[in-house]
C-alpha cells in the first residue's frame, strides 16, 4: 500500500495535479461562486506558467544536479551499482530491450565496466506488478542490455526486488555487505543521484558519484541567463518538456522529504 501511495498522492501535488484540481473545481463551482472560480482558473494559470517556462524548470533542475559534478578521475572500485529506470522492457512490437531518456546510465556504467574502474556491474530495480504486468524486472532487462554491448554474464550481479529507491538502497547494500564491498560507484540520472547518495550513505555504503543524464549543462545555463531578449522571452512561455522537468525535479524533493520524515536518510 506504501509504494501504491507514494505513486499516486504525489500527482496531485504535481503541477499537472494542481491544474487539474483547479480545473475541476471552477467547472464544479462556476455558478454559485463566479468570482472564486475566476480566482481559481488565473491560479491554475499561475501554475502552468511558473512551472512550465524555461527559467523555474531549468534553475530548479540545477538545484539538484549540480549538487555532484562529474570527477576528474573516476577512483575504481569494487562493483558499479547502476539504478534502473534508464530501460524499457522488450514488450511487442519492441524486438528487444531499449533505452530510454535516462538511458545514459547504462551507457556510462558500460563505459566504466570497459574501461576497468570496476570487475562487475550490479544492476539495481524491481518491477512493480501492479503498475507492470511484464514479470521481467528493471535489473534484468539491464542485464541483457550489458550483455549485448559485450559486458559477460558473470559480471553482472542483480537486485531485482527493489520496488522505490529506498528499496534499491536496502537492498543493493545487503548484497554488497554478503560479498565484502564497502565502496562502490554509484551510476544514475543526475537529478536523482542527491537522493541516492544519502540512501546509500545512510546504509553503510561508502559511494562515489558518478552522474549522468544530465537536463542542464554550462553552455545552456548560460545561454539562458545571458541570452538575448527574445531568448528571455521564448523562455517564459510554457511547454511541455520544461513542465515535465519541472515535475521531475518536484519527484525528487517529495521523495527526499517523505523519506528524511520516515528516517531513511
Amino acid at each position: 500500500m506504501f509504494v501504491f501511495l507514494s505513486k499516486f498522492l504525489p500527482l496531485w501535488v504535481y503541477p499537472t495535479g494542481i491544474i487539474t484540481i483547479c480545473l475541476i473545481a471552477g467547472i464544479v463551482l462556476v455558478r454559485r461562486y463566479p468570482r472564486l472560480t475566476q480566482a481559481i482558473l488565473a491560479a491554475a494559470l499561475a501554475v502552468l506558467f511558473i512551472a512550465g517556462n524555461r527559467w523555474v524548470s531549468t534553475a530548479l533542475a540545477r538545484s539538484l544536479e549540480w549538487r555532484y559534478l562529474p570527477p576528474a578521475e573516476v577512483p575504481e572500485a569494487g562493483v558499479i551499482v547502476v539504478l534502473g529506470g534508464g530501460t524499457q522492457a522488450a514488450d511487442y512490437p519492441r524486438s528487444t530491450v531499449e533505452i530510454n531518456g535516462a538511458g545514459d546510465r547504462m551507457l556510462y556504467a558500460i563505459q566504466l565496466y570497459n574501461e576497468g574502474k570496476a570487475p562487475f556491474l550490479l544492476m539495481s530495480g524491481g518491477y512493480i506488478e501492479w503498475l507492470n504486468d511484464n514479470p521481467v524486472s528493471p535489473a534484468e532487462d539491464m542485464a541483457q542490455l550489458a550483455m549485448t554491448f559485450g559486458v559477460p554474464a558473470e559480471a553482472i550481479w542483480l537486485q531485482p526486488e527493489s520496488q522505490n529507491t529506498y528499496e534499491g538502497a536496502v537492498y543493493s547494500a545487503q548484497i554488497l555487505r554478503e560479498r565484502g564491498i564497502g565502496r562502490a560507484l554509484l551510476v544514475t540520472s543526475a537529478l536523482h543521484m542527491p537522493r541516492s547518495v544519502a540512501l546509500f550513505e545512510a546504509q553503510g555504503i561508502d559511494v562515489v558519484p558518478l552522474p549522468t543524464d544530465y537536463t542542464v549543462t554550462q553552455r545552456e545555463w548560460e545561454d539562458l541567463t545571458r541570452g538575448s531578449l527574445q531568448e528571455m522571452v521564448i523562455s517564459l512561455v510554457p511547454n511541455v518538456s520544461n513542465l515535465s522537468v519541472t515535475t521531475t525535479v518536484m519527484k525528487e524533493y517529495i521523495g527526499m522529504l517523505v523519506y528524511s520524515l520516515r528516517g531513511w536518510m
